[in-house]
């Protein structure tokens, strides 16, 4: 995951070892521009572009799973469906199938969904306790 980060009149690039070795398709920017490079948002609405470089993606462009996610996120930014995204569950789905699928890669990833998972579980649980006991409070009360 390669980023820029201006520190001053000082611009520092972190990329990794490929990006080092292959010259910049895109025209450098002097210090004294007046517009400064931004790649803290992943969407540019300006644009319509997205930055799949952003480091706010934490890696997720990137193999193996990196085109599934590219296709799910594509999808949700450009969603016109009510909720937002609703168009593109299948997608999220594909994506989650491909994390699963490389765990060893994904782990941290799996883990969240398993602790929304288990939260679910717990308050479906605790939903259940509080229907009987209401339903024996209504039985002794009759």
């Amino acid at each position: 995951m390669s980023y820029t980060r201006d520190e001053g009149k000082d611009t520092i690039m972190f990329l990794e070892p490929s990006a080092a070795t292959t010259p910049d398709p895109t025209p450098s920017t002097s210090s004294s521009s007046s517009e400064p490079r931004d790649q803290s948002a992943a969407f540019n609405p300006e644009t319509g572009e997205i930055n799949w470089d952003c480091p706010c993606l934490g890696g997720m462009a990137q193999p193996p799973c990196g085109d599934a996610f590219k296709e799910a996120f594509s999808c949700f930014v450009f969603s016109t469906s009510e909720p937002k995204g609703y168009d593109c569950v299948e997608k999220f789905q594909a994506m989650q199938e491909c994390f699963r699928a490389h765990p060893e890669v994904y782990a941290d990833q799996l883990d969240d969904d398993e602790e929304e998972e288990e939260d679910k579980k717990e308050d479906q649980k605790e939903d259940q306790k509080e229907e009987n006991m209401s339903d024996t409070e209504e039985t002794k009360s009759v």
